[in-house]
């Protein structure tokens, strides 16, 4: 049996087209870590966060071999990273220009399965098994509601190309953006940037809104 994708499942989620649509989002639970500065710093905090989420969700993922036993475990395939952005002070949307300003929460989507317990053992299982200090990681219950979304195709720097077109959906439609210190700029990583040229890297872009 194939290991569950939540790319495949919940297709309308994760591959948007390239025209912006309106889409519901239910509450989802992410392993998250929060931080500030620059995501392109070598060795910085960003990359330190990335570390952390991805070494818990890989403990999860992988304890059926190693013997933790979690009611309801099913196999699955980690989920893309995702980001919610705003800068420093609080103020909603994002500056491309300021990236040393960025405040951030990076975040791993998890199984319905991890429950605060499990969440917990990762984190220390983790720890223990890779020295390495995972305190800054939570378990994070994500309620966006109503949002706009759009995939974007190219660099990242890129992407205020493809908010503006965002922006004019929502004007021709009724709605405009709702963002906020609760509801971020969020996006979510198709591609990883180490094997993929920037011309060519997907990311999904998504805004809350409101009428």
């Amino acid at each position: 049996m194939p290991a569950f994708d939540y790319k495949k499942k919940y297709r309308e989620y994760y591959l948007p087209g390239t025209s912006p649509s309106l889409i519901e989002i239910p509450p989802i639970q992410y392993a998250a870590v929060e931080g500030q500065g620059d995501p392109n710093e070598k060795n910085g905090s960003y990359q330190a966060a990335l570390n952390i989420l991805y070494t818990i969700s890989y403990t999860i993922k992988m304890s059926d071999k190693g013997g933790r036993s979690i009611e309801g475990y099913f196999p699955y395939v980690v989920p893309p990273l995702e980001g919610l952005w705003q800068m420093a002070g609080g103020s909603p949307g994002v500056d491309y220009s300021n990236k040393a300003g960025f405040q951030w929460i990076s975040m791993i989507r998890l199984p319905e399965f991890v429950t605060p317990e499990i969440f917990r053992w990762a984190q220390q299982e983790a720890a223990r098994k890779k020295k390495l200090d995972t305190a800054a990681a939570s378990l994070l219950l994500l309620k966006e509601g109503l949002c706009v979304q759009c995939m974007h195709i190219g660099s990242y720097d890129e992407e205020p190309a493809t908010l503006e077109k965002i922006e004019r959906f929502l004007q021709q439609n009724g709605y405009q953006t709702d963002l906020s210190s609760s509801r971020r700029h969020h996006e979510i990583y198709l591609s990883d940037p180490r094997r993929t040229a920037p011309e060519k890297r997907k990311t999904v872009l998504r805004l809350p809104v409101k009428r």
